[in-house]
């Protein structure tokens, strides 16, 4: 196995990312995963979701030595922790290449090659990286049903052989995160990755907090182990500063001070800001409070739609703007009212036993 990398269209983004390519010989059957680097949370991830899909595991498995599960250092092979407790996992046995020696891995080279040709010519476009992965699995079919430039029989055949060979999948899957305690700075952000910053709650500001790090998300927790934020993992070399909405607005009702150059505002609509620009401190602090507790409940989106509505009714009590907020959830705020029962008897009724 070996990455390569590609553009593709995140969210309307041209991005570059890298693709994990796993290659099985004998049958020339492979398949790909796509992540936003080589660390060993990806490459972990898309060896459990191929296991999977596969319905085994194979008993070696040959890497680059350029991955981020390990490498060969001399004769020592120096591998990561998390690669190292999902090995034992699942069974299988490692076996890196030798720094500059391509033509140990050349198969798979290939691989890497066809499936950027084949797989994501034009640029794939996708929302939502592991939904696409999922339906990247089922690319390998088209190879499958070709026959082998060699063996002249179908690769689909051939890859049955392989699949006889896999080990079994144990009884419960590798949970492919790694824990660490990581420093809150006084913020309550933390620092991921060296480059890439990721708030928490406000009250971890100065703390430490466990984070779970995993190939797609940076997961924060409470000191009870509860799952309180996740982010989107970044990567690169350029900083990153990753906001939950949720924790930010919490942190603006307690220092509203801090309301012009928050992050928040950068986001919220140009006309919305401007009303909020105009309030006094007190007032500033409420509508903050309201977005908040209408985004807890809902989404950010529509508690800002909730607040938008209301500035433009003069109706910006929370009560108002939760009843807004409720309306665009439920049946949108320009839906008539239904017709409902006819209620003509009720009206002759009360009509008959007015006492004149």
């Amino acid at each position: 196995m070996d990455f390569g990398e590609c553009d593709f269209y995140e969210r309307g983004v041209l991005t570059r990312k890298k693709y994990l390519a796993v290659s099985f010989p004998y049958s020339n059957d492979g398949f790909s995963q796509v992540f936003g680097g080589e660390t060993s949370e990806c490459v972990c991830q898309g060896l459990k979701d191929i296991f999977e899909y596969i319905g085994g595991v194979p008993g070696v498995l040959v890497f680059d030595n350029a991955t981020g599960v390990g490498r060969r250092v001399g004769d020592e092979i120096r591998e990561a922790q998390l690669f190292q407790q999902m090995r034992a996992h699942y069974g299988f046995m490692a076996r890196f290449c030798n720094p500059n020696s391509g033509h140990e891995k050349g198969h798979v080279e290939n691989k890497v090659g066809y499936n950027r040709r084949n797989l994501f010519v034009p640029v794939p476009t996708f929302d939502n990286v592991e939904d696409y992965n999922r339906s990247l699995l089922d690319e390998h079919k088209t190879k499958a049903a070709e026959r082998h430039y060699k063996k002249g029989q179908l690769i689909s055949e051939l890859f049955e052989e392989d699949r006889r060979a896999l080990r079994s999948l144990p009884s419960h899957p590798f949970n492919v995160c790694r824990f660490v305690y990581v420093n809150a700075d006084s913020y309550g952000k933390v620092r991921i990755d060296d480059h890439h910053y990721y708030s928490t709650c406000p009250e971890f500001g100065g703390t430490e907090v466990l984070v779970g790090i995993r190939a797609h998300s940076i997961d924060v927790y409470d000191e009870r182990g509860v799952l309180t934020v996740v982010h989107s993992r970044r990567f690169g070399t350029e900083r990153t500063d990753s906001l939950d909405y949720r924790t930010s607005l919490a942190t603006l009702t307690k220092n509203i001070g801090a309301w012009r150059n928050s992050g928040v505002r950068e986001i919220i609509p140009d006309k919305l800001r401007q009303h909020m620009d105009e309030l006094c401190r007190e007032d500033l602090r409420q509508t903050v409070r309201t977005l908040s507790m209408l985004t807890r409940n809902y989404s950010f989106e529509t508690a800002v739609s909730a607040l938008e509505a209301g500035f433009a009714t003069q109706r910006t009590h929370f009560a108002d703007a939760a009843v807004l907020a409720a309306r665009m959830m439920g049946y949108g705020l320009n839906t008539p009212p239904e017709k409902g029962p006819d209620l003509t008897g009720y009206d002759q009724l009360l009509r008959a036993g007015t006492v004149t």
